[in-house]
C-alpha cells in the first residue's frame, strides 16, 4: 500500500494551493459579505486546466485522475469553501450525471465539454420542497407531447443556480408515488417557460450562488432526456455517491484551513506569560483535531481511489462524507474557541470556516442518511 502521491498529483495539488493562496484569498471577506459569485476566478480556474481533471481531453477535461481532482478541491476548500462547491458540482455532479448515463458518447461530449472546459458552469436539480433526503418523492413531472416533454414542478437548493448554463433536471413522468418514473433531462439557460426564483441567503458558503427553480409548461426536445423514465433515480444517486466525495474533500479543506490558523495563533498568542501553545490543555485538543484530520484524509482518499480504479464506492464515499464533514464541524468550532474573542471576528477566519462547515453535514445526503446507506450495508 503506497501512500506517497506521485509527481504529477503533487503538481496538482501546488497549482491549486498557489491559486487559492494569492487568488482566491484575496477579498474573501468582502464577497462572505456581499454574497457575489466572483466567476472571473472561477474562469481562471478553468484556464488553469482545474475544472475538468477527471474528464477525457475530447470531453474538455485533462485526462487526470479522480485522486488529483480531489487534490485540487481539498486545497481550493482551505481557503474559499465556497468556490470548493461550486467546483464540486460542476464536476462531481453535473458532468458526473451525464458521465454515467447512457448517452452515446458524442453527446456525452458535447455536453460535458463547456462545463469541463470551466467556459460554462452546470447544475444538479435534484431536490425539492417536499423530496430532500426522500429524493424518491420528487414531484416535478414531465409528460410526453409528441417529440417533446413537458416540464412542470420546481426546485430548491440549486448550487449554481442563479449562474449556471446548464442543468440536469430530474423529474418523474408518472404520478405515482417511487422511483419508477423518475427520468433526467437536460435543460439550458433561458429555455422557455424554465425560470429562476430567489436566491436563497445562506448561513455559510455565502459567495456560492444557490437558488430555487421554476418550471412551467417548459418544453424540452426528446434529444435532451439524459436518462429514460425508471433510469433517473439510480443515475441521481450514483451522481450523489461522487458528489459525497467531493464534499468530503470540502469539508477536510475548511478543517485543515481552520486548524493551520488556530496553530499559528497559539504559537503567538501570549498569556500568563507564554504562548498558549504551552498550555496542554489546548495543545492536547490541537493534537486529537490533527489525528482526526489524518483519519478523515485517508477515508477520503480511499473513496476516491475506489472510484478511481472502477471498484464499488457507495460505501467508502459515504464514510467518507460522514467522517470529513463531522471533522469540518468540530475542528472549526474548537478553532473559534482556541481564539477566543478574537475568533468570534470575522477577520480571522475561522467564524467564517464555522459557517460553511455546517452545511456540508447536510448537503449531497446528511450525515443521518450516510448512517442510514451504511447500517443497511452492515447489516444486510
Amino acid at each position: 500500500m503506497n501512500f506517497e502521491l506521485s509527481q504529477n498529483q503533487e503538481a496538482i495539488r501546488s497549482l491549486a494551493q498557489n491559486f487559492a493562496e494569492t487568488e482566491l484569498a484575496k477579498e474573501i471577506l468582502a464577497r462572505d459579505e456581499s454574497g457575489e459569485f466572483p466567476r472571473e476566478l472561477y474562469d481562471q480556474m478553468g484556464r488553469m486546466g482545474l475544472i475538468g481533471i477527471p474528464y477525457p481531453v475530447e470531453m474538455g477535461g485533462q485526462g487526470g485522475d479522480y485522486l488529483s481532482y480531489i487534490l485540487a478541491l481539498e486545497e481550493v476548500s482551505k481557503v474559499d469553501a465556497s468556490m470548493g462547491i461550486t467546483y464540486s458540482v460542476c464536476t462531481s455532479l453535473f458532468c458526473g450525471v451525464i458521465m454515467n448515463s447512457d448517452l452515446p458518447a458524442e453527446k456525452k461530449a458535447a455536453w460535458i465539454s463547456p462545463v469541463a472546459s470551466g467556459s460554462a458552469l452546470g447544475s444538479f436539480a435534484l431536490t425539492e420542497p417536499n423530496a430532500g433526503s426522500d429524493a424518491a418523492g420528487c414531484r416535478t413531472i414531465a409528460v410526453r407531447d409528441g417529440n417533446e416533454w413537458v416540464i412542470n414542478g420546481s426546485k430548491c437548493f440549486i448550487t449554481n443556480g442563479p449562474v449556471s448554463d446548464y442543468f440536469v433536471v430530474f423529474t418523474t413522468t408518472d404520478t405515482a408515488p417511487g422511483t419508477k418514473g423518475m427520468a433526467c433531462f437536460m435543460v439550458p439557460k433561458g429555455t422557455p417557460g424554465f425560470a429562476l426564483g430567489k436566491r436563497h441567503n445562506t448561513m455559510g458558503i455565502r459567495s456560492a450562488a444557490v437558488c430555487e427553480l421554476y418550471f412551467t409548461d417548459c418544453r424540452v426536445p426528446e434529444d435532451n432526456m439524459v436518462a429514460e423514465p425508471g433510469k433517473g433515480f439510480a443515475l441521481a444517486m450514483k451522481a450523489l455517491d461522487g458528489g459525497r466525495i467531493g464534499v468530503a474533500a470540502q469539508g477536510l479543506g475548511i478543517a485543515e484551513g481552520a486548524f493551520e490558523i488556530a496553530r499559528k495563533y497559539m504559537m503567538e498568542r501570549v498569556q500568563f506569560g507564554k504562548p498558549i501553545a504551552r498550555q496542554q490543555s489546548l495543545a492536547f485538543r490541537m493534537v486529537d483535531m490533527q489525528v482526526q484530520i489524518e483519519q478523515a484524509k485517508y477515508m477520503l482518499y480511499k473513496a476516491a481511489i475506489d472510484k478511481q480504479e472502477g471498484r464499488p464506492y457507495t460505501e467508502s464515499a459515504a464514510k467518507a462524507k460522514l467522517v470529513c464533514t463531522d471533522t469540518a464541524m468540530r475542528v472549526t468550532t474548537e478553532a473559534v474557541q482556541i481564539l477566543g474573542g478574537n475568533g468570534f471576528m470575522k477577520e480571522y477566519h475561522v467564524e467564517r470556516m464555522m459557517r460553511d462547515a455546517k452545511i456540508t453535514q447536510i448537503y449531497e445526503g446528511s450525515n443521518e442518511i450516510q448512517k442510514l446507506i451504511l447500517s443497511g450495508k452492515l447489516f444486510r
